[in-house]
């Protein structure tokens, strides 16, 4: 009944307009686009795709109001990388953590092709939000490595990810930074006419075919619908060589051996066997069908939209090789889950809501934005169902902008989430709960000329966490804040830095957890006493940007007070470990570094150069390394354009990651190269686009550092994809 209400409370507020995106979305220090013109010398003004002004309809008196994104370009709140047009086609991969981990700072969760979320400069889960068109996916996937994220990627335009000041827009627990998806399902422009696109691509290493149709069409001179599909269906993946790495098939070797002195010859032979697996990574495969219908009123005055999106995905889960540490524990200590490959069916029916109200005087607009989404989440073995996880969840949020006056500008709102999650089942591990989370926030900015900026922002949310069957209510109190400050020449060049003060609840998994989590290979304890997470992080940068050379290195330090993390006991239950959630010190200190430089260029072409560096050095005070974070990682590439066309290749190298924690085995350096080729036939903007590219070409092993399942799910081998675009 709660949740009727608070979808009328939402529409009541959509009546007033329609919000663009409650998330500021800047242009990258690093060019997204190759193909188009390079950017103008200052990275905060860079024209974003989705902020243009009213244009001029070929019909006389008639103007497109185009909704974009809010003017908020706060220095401490510019995008650190985006992904959008040619560069996101070639990216786009069936999970949004391997679409984004070729961006600066970004490497991904990578624990199976149909479950893959980002990792922000070594964070992940419940401290990195992922956000769809400025509101959270209100999925499961941040409880849980496992469980996929509710994206969809051929319905997305663009992609941005925010690091440090910038996610105090959308709440303290956000602290490793934030990934915003913006869609096209609640349409942004009244077309003249009807509109239409499609997408089709294959790529080789999964067999994976994928399908997308999207068309807009105009109702009158205000209004306009919008309707899409998507299908996706992916084989089992195809590896470059061994599936399991060495340290793991030593275990291996270990477990035949102990089985053949038990007189197990038969069993000891085909774990043996098992070693020298490669090829197809089996209980790989997925499938994913998306639907999806907008409906918006657009006025110079404000707008108005809704959409409703129906996600369906089944993906398989691939599993560890019996070495006595492992699933089939379960069944000695009664906890059967029954048999056959394991995979997980996934539903998601989720309504949005987008308005605006533009004012004059101290306000410029008032803008809401809201979501209600209702979500199943099943595991299977075989055919037999095993845990099952239910929920619903709601957030809205009414954000005030504020005019600019004599370099004075800002915004102000609150923001709301309910969220619940019953989960059923064998591998119930957390009680079934509810969180309730109300924010209010404001940041402000002033020009103080002559090139320098300073900016603050301050939030407070109130966090209430409840489980009836658990017992368990308790309420937090979060404060952050921010400050920054920069500077720009005006010829390109630009110094900053930022301050961020932030503050988490922990999450009820942490807080409840009591049961053995198969897909983290441990038994996890939580501690109902734990406090609140606190944070203060520093971050620099140095920026230089011109037609023909640009350069970006950004430091960043976070320190930890009360740093909730899972630490080994020395206990084990059910043949695992046993690790229990604890509040401890930690630091997190790295650098992203990024360049670009026009080599040569011609009539209707040019050569450019890029490289890209990134590394986080993360340690538990008093206890060792970070477990699973990405190592340094280095990557040069060139790009050339010949009129309709654009060639690229690209080397990227990962280092060995020798910084590990207990249980976690080291990941071996590798290097991949990577090519592409893109073609638009009837020119720049004309109607087709044609894509070819293979990732991995020459088929090696890699292993994801940020990943649970690294022993036994390497990447992708070599993967030629064939992708097209049409549109009309």
């Amino acid at each position: 009944m709660r949740y009727r209400l608070f979808k009328a409370a939402l529409l009541a507020c959509a009546s007033l307009g329609s919000v663009t995106s409650v998330l500021p979305s800047q242009a990258s220090a690093q060019e997204v686009e190759p193909r188009k013109a390079p950017p103008p010398p200052d990275v905060h003004e860079v024209p974003h795709p989705d902020r243009e002004p009213p244009v001029q309809d070929s019909a006389p008196g008639r103007d497109i109001v185009v909704v974009g994104h809010p003017p908020t370009d706060f220095g401490l709140l510019s995008a650190t990388a985006s992904l959008a047009g040619d560069a996101l086609l070639t990216r786009i991969r069936g999970q949004i953590g391997e679409t984004l981990s070729s961006l600066p700072g970004v490497s991904s969760t990578a624990f199976a092709p149909g479950a893959s979320r980002p990792v922000l400069r070594g964070f992940s889960g419940d401290r990195v939000s992922v956000m769809i068109d400025g509101i959270g996916s209100l999925d499961a996937s941040n409880i849980s490595v496992d469980h996929a994220v509710v994206f969809d990627p051929l319905t997305i335009d663009h992609v941005d990810v925010f690091h440090g000041p910038s996610v105090l827009l959308y709440g303290g627990n956000a602290i490793g930074g934030a990934v915003n998806a913006i869609d096209k399902r609640i349409p942004r422009q009244v077309p003249d006419r009807i509109t239409a696109t499609g997408i089709g691509g294959y790529g080789t290493a999964a067999d994976e075919r994928s399908l997308s149709g999207a068309i807009e069409a105009p109702l009158g001179d205000r209004f306009v619908a919008h309707a899409d599909a998507s299908w996706r269906k992916a084989d089992d993946l195809r590896v470059g060589g061994k599936i399991y790495s060495p340290a793991l098939r030593e275990d291996m070797r270990h477990a035949a051996e102990h089985l053949r002195e038990e007189g197990e010859e038969g069993e000891a032979t085909a774990l043996e066997a098992q070693t020298v697996r490669s090829g197809r990574l089996t209980d790989s495969a997925a499938r994913t069908l998306t639907l999806g219908a907008g409906l918006a009123f657009i006025d110079a005055d404000g707008n108005l939209g809704i959409s409703y999106q129906h996600y369906d995905t089944r993906y398989g889960v691939p599993s560890r090789p019996e070495t006595g540490h492992g699933h089939e524990e379960d069944h000695e200590e009664g906890h059967d889950h029954g048999e056959g490959p394991v995979s997980i069916g996934l539903k998601q029916d989720r309504f949005d809501l987008r308005g605006e109200v533009r004012l004059s005087g101290f306000l410029e607009s008032l803008q809401v934005r809201g979501a209600y989404a209702d979500y199943r989440h099943t595991e299977f073995e075989g055919s037999e169902v095993g845990t099952v996880f239910e929920g619903e969840g709601i957030e809205t949020r009414l954000d005030l902008i504020q005019a600019t006056r004599n370099g004075w500008r800002g915004r102000s709102g609150v923001q709301y989430l309910s969220r619940s999650l019953v989960t059923t089942g064998p591998e119930a591990v957390v009680p079934d709960y509810r969180i309730d989370r109300v924010g209010v926030f404001t940041l402000q900015s002033l020009d103080l000329g002559a090139g320098f900026t300073v900016d603050a922002s301050g939030r407070y949310d109130s966090s209430r966490a409840t489980s009836r069957s658990g017992d368990f209510s308790r309420s937090y109190d979060l404060a952050s804040a921010a400050a920054g400050a920069s500077w720009r020449s005006g010829k390109g060049f630009s110094v900053g830095a930022n301050f961020v003060h932030g503050e988490r609840a922990p999450s009820p998994e942490e807080l409840l957890s009591d049961g053995l989590h198969v897909a983290t290979q441990a038994y996890e304890v939580g501690d109902r006493a734990l406090d609140k997470e606190r944070s203060d992080a520093f971050e620099a940068y140095v920026r230089y940007r011109q037609p023909s050379f640009e350069v970006s290195l950004t430091g960043y330090l976070s320190d930890f007070d009360n740093y909730i993390t899972p630490l080994a006991t020395g206990e084990e239950e059910q043949g695992q470990p046993v690790y229990r959630y604890t509040g401890v010190g930690a630091r997190f200190r790295g650098f992203e570094a990024s360049g670009s430089v026009r080599a040569t260029r011609w009539d209707g072409g040019e050569l450019r150069l890029d490289a890209l560096a990134d590394y986080t050095h993360a340690q538990i005070k008093g206890h060792g390394p970070v477990p699973r974070i990405p190592p340094l990682r280095l990557r040069g590439g060139a790009t050339a354009t010949f009129d309709t066309v654009r060639l690229r290749g690209e080397l990227e190298w990962n280092a060995r990651q020798n910084r590990v924690g207990p249980f976690e085995n080291a990941t071996a350096a590798f290097t991949v190269v990577n090519v592409s080729a893109d073609w638009h036939p009837m020119g720049e903007d004309g109607p087709v686009t044609l894509m070819l590219s293979a990732d991995n070409l020459f088929d090696v092993i890699g292993r994801r550092a940020a990943s649970f399942t690294s022993d036994f799910v390497p990447i992708a081998g070599r993967d030629v994809r064939l992708t097209a675009k049409f549109t009309y």
